[in-house]
């Protein structure tokens, strides 16, 4: 078994993190019999949160694809050769130079894309979270050989593929082919996994380069149709069955590089390909267990397990994949990704740093450059730094046009209204399109960011006016969508959905802003403010909790003003 290197160890806490909670659950793990995949994609503020329609496309014989280098951070592509008028370069941007390409094929699917490719026009989504792998690569043109990042992999998979499976299969050989290179070339982004779904399974999918840095090392595992599965920033897949070609995909390198390496034998029994291929938590212990943990605790709390563990791909303490206490919805999901772990013991709305008012956003703050205090923050599911959410839903009984529906969280989960979008869209509207450098109340995204910003002011009262906006507008979604189901079963052509999920956006816009305005009304200055309807206006304060002020030295401030002296 290897061993961690200290080198690999010390990146890991001098590398900014960012990190992604992945979710999979199988159509007979949810409550509606959908096969469903999640993903938060945690940046650190710059990470480009747009949600664009990319459309299908023929191609005559001969045509090249171009691939492009992958920023992430916004403008995570500009130019032409896409076909996508959300990339067209403004304020003096530079069109991107392909690094290289490959063969078109003759017709590519219409599909959904953030910073990875989300859902296609047949129901096929993909989740994804970074992992920390023992080999990484560079991008050819950036001081390496790999042409294809996990940006473009997901790219191809929702041009050219009908499937989950075909879309393992497809990114697995084409990286294999080609390279990978992951994210950076260090300790912490070197590999990737997604969660590829369609309407019947889906694939947990784990891929790293291999130690020529030219090619890839990639394995998939079947989610059984009755669990849910978790990534949260590092490898889960472990013993690997050759003769089980139902539930396992693989690389052929998975087994030559162990070998090679001295790190496997055949004589071994089942690879593990955890163990050999991850590198384990970055940033800190419990960096991505406690998530697995969390999202368990919360789904499958009868399993008993332990937030607790001693080194975490050796202690192995979490299942790859668990079936449910009960079948989960959407809105399950949208809620296991607002997670703080309120109500346990790691709870982060309930201590000195979440301050009298209880945020658990106090996250954005470390210790400054050179300091000599050391310590981190519990990693929690949700998170403040989050860029977008989304919920992939893939429905088999249901036409590709309405079965396969995104929903589009913007910014951070806590916070953020899941907006609908179904795959058989031929458009998507501009309040997708907002980024952190420009306020824009067209944005969905900046909607949310303003409301986030505005419940810090009160966050443990203002916060229940959130949920309250949450419960509705889901509320809201979901009979909006059963009404187009309908409508999609009882029409005799086929339905386009694209003008009915328009409209829902533009209504869940105003009412965003709506509630940003009533927020910033209601706990202006730090009071809570009521104008009733007789007219009457009334400021009140609101208490800091007791515990709060002895541990601030309340106690210890100004005393009373002394007895005045008597007079005759």
């Amino acid at each position: 078994m290897r061993v961690i290197s200290a080198v690999f160890l010390a990146a890991s806490l001098t590398t900014a993190v960012h990190g992604c909670t992945t979710i999979i659950a199988g159509r007979l793990a949810t409550a509606d019999g959908s096969v469903m995949c999640t993903h938060s994609n945690d940046g650190e503020g710059e990470t480009d949160p747009r949600l664009v329609y990319v459309p299908a496309a023929d191609y005559p014989p001969g045509t090249m694809r171009p691939v492009f280098w992958s920023p992430e951070l916004y403008p995570r592509y500009v130019g032409s050769a896409r076909n996508i008028s959300a990339y067209a370069p403004v304020d003096g941007q530079t069109p991107l130079e392909p690094i290289g390409y490959i063969e078109q094929v003759a017709h590519t699917y219409s599909y959904m894309e953030e910073t990875y490719g989300t859902i296609n026009e047949h129901q096929v989504g993909i989740g994804e979270s970074t992992c920390s792998g023992v080999f990484s690569a560079k991008a050819l043109g950036h001081g390496g050989q790999a042409l294809f990042s996990v940006d473009t992999l997901t790219q191809l998979a929702m041009e050219r593929t009908n499937s989950s499976r075909a879309a393992v299969e497809l990114m697995g050989r084409m990286a294999e082919a080609h390279g990978f290179y992951g994210q950076d070339d260090s300790f912490e982004g070197g590999a990737e996994s997604l969660l590829v779904t369609d309407p019947h399974e889906g694939w947990i999918f784990h891929i790293l380069s291999d130690p020529t840095k030219k090619s890839a090392i990639w394995a998939a595992q079947r989610v059984p149709d009755d669990h849910i599965g978790v990534v949260a920033n590092a490898f889960v897949i472990r013993d690997l069955d050759p003769n089980d070609k139902a539930n396992f995909l693989f690389s052929q390198s998975v087994y030559d590089v162990a070998q090679a390496q001295g790190w496997w034998r055949p004589d071994h029994g089942l690879l593990d390909f955890a163990g050999i291929y991850s590198d384990g938590e970055y940033a800190h212990k419990y960096y991505s267990g406690r998530r697995v943990w969390g999202v368990y605790h919360l789904l499958a709390p009868s399993l008993r397990l332990s937030p607790d563990y001693e080194e975490y791909l050796k202690s192995r303490p979490y299942p790859v994949t668990a079936k449910p206490d009960k079948k989960v919805s959407v809105a399950d999901l949208a809620d296991v990704h607002r997670s703080y772990y309120e109500g346990t013991q790691f709870d982060q709305t309930v201590s000195i740093a979440a301050g009298p008012f209880g945020t658990p956003d106090h996250v954005a703050s470390g210790p400054a450059s050179g300091s000599n205090v050391t310590g981190n923050w519990e990693r929690t599911i949700g998170l403040w730094r989050t860029s977008d959410t989304t919920i992939v839903q893939s429905r088999s009984w249901l036409p590709n046009a309405v079965g396969g529906v995104l929903w589009y969280g913007p910014h951070a989960a806590p916070y953020t209204l899941f907006v609908p979008f179904a795959c058989g869209m031929t458009s998507l509207p501009a309040s997708t399109l907002g980024f952190q450098a420009k306020l824009d109340k067209g944005s969905l995204y900046w909607g949310v960011r303003y409301l986030a910003n505005l419940v810090q002011l009160k966050r443990n009262l203002a916060v229940k006016d959130v949920v309250k906006l949450q419960q509705d507008m889901m509320t809201k979604s979901l009979n909006m969508q059963a009404s187009v189901d309908a409508m999609a079963g009882s029409v005799g052509a086929p339905l386009d959905p694209t003008p009915i999920y328009l409209e829902h956006a533009r209504e869940l816009l105003a009412a965003l802003w709506g509630a940003t305005d009533a927020l910033m009304f209601k706990y202006a200055d730090g009071w809570v403010n009521e104008y009733t309807p007789q007219g009457n206006f009334k400021s009140s304060t609101v208490p800091a909790p007791d515990w709060w002020l002895r541990a601030v030295n309340y106690t210890g401030g100004p005393p009373p003003v002394p007895p005045r002296p008597h007079r005759e």
